[in-house]
């Protein structure tokens, strides 16, 4: 494509859909304050079609704590149906493997992830199973600090079920890495890894059947619209499935669309054909 509509709201596609699938980090908050112009587009959607709005977060944690997340940053629940993380799709995965000796790489803030399940974790030289959900500090290190342990665990053999395929996320200013970057080392390296999350399939047949029964109806992906800030994710997840996508560019990509406030429509036309996606138009920051 040469060229994409940028458009300043969300108000003229709003009849065109049954439903919304929205991202949440990048899209109504970048992790330090929230966005609540994008929650009043969202809420003003859901009051004035009747139509419902899933979130869908590549978090590897339970939707209830994204809520709360959510409620921190001035997110009003008035924005929203339903919430559906990587980490509750994880869990599946990780249930049907919970027989291995599981290594843990990631925070503690994600152990909630897991708290119900009776996992016992083992050092990374006992593992046949690696659960990721993130890097321990992701304030100060990289995926490099992780090559000699994910080296040992190659050699072993052993699976990564990765609960985030986020690579980067937006921090404030700053992006920083997310489990998927771990994963893309790991595979880098030899190892086999699970995927868990966008933009991958099992997760949007969730949030499709969610989308649905919420309508009364089965909603078909073409049906719907995905708003997110990632290609790698958000928008090539929602393409993948059939669905139009709101690309909204002030995200994890904003450097390479010109101006935060007034993105290059031939920038942002190029890179989405480089990465051989289309998107339906895009938009600076989500508003209604």
């Amino acid at each position: 494509m040469d060229t994409i509509d940028i458009i300043d709201g969300l108000a003229p596609l709003a009849d065109r859909y049954e439903g919304i699938v929205c991202d949440v980090w990048g899209v109504l908050h970048n992790g330090v304050i929230g966005y609540p112009a994008a929650a009043e587009a969202l809420a003003t959607f859901r009051r004035t079609t009747g139509k419902p709005v899933v979130l869908l977060t590549n978090a590897p944690r339970p939707a209830p704590l994204v809520a709360d997340i959510l409620d921190g940053f001035g997110i009003g629940r008035d924005a929203w149906d339903e919430i559906v993380t990587s980490g509750d799709v994880a869990r599946t995965t990780i249930v049907a493997a919970r027989d291995n000796a599981i290594h843990y790489i990631g925070p503690e803030r994600d152990l909630p992830l897991v708290d119900d399940l009776d996992l016992e974790f083992v050092a990374a030289d006992a593992a046949d199973l690696v659960i990721c959900t993130g890097l321990f500090n992701d304030d100060v290190e990289t995926p490099e600090d992780y090559r000699l342990l994910l080296t040992g665990l190659v050699a072993r053999k052993a699976t990564m079920i990765c609960a985030n395929p986020d690579i980067v996320v937006e921090r404030g200013d700053r992006l920083i890495y997310c489990a998927g970057a771990i994963a893309q080392l790991y595979a880098e390296l030899g190892g086999r890894v699970v995927m868990v999350g966008k933009p991958h399939k099992p997760v949007y047949d969730v949030v499709r059947v969610r989308l649905s029964a919420l309508a009364g109806r089965d909603l078909p992906f073409r049906s719907l619209l995905a708003i997110g800030d990632a290609l790698a994710t958000d928008v090539r997840g929602g393409w993948g499935q059939g669905m139009d996508v709101l690309l909204v560019t002030a995200g994890i990509h904003a450097a390479d669309f010109g101006p935060v406030e007034t993105p290059d429509a031939a920038k942002v036309a190029k890179r989405l054909g480089i990465e051989g996606l289309t998107a339906v138009a895009a938009i600076p920051r989500l508003r209604w």
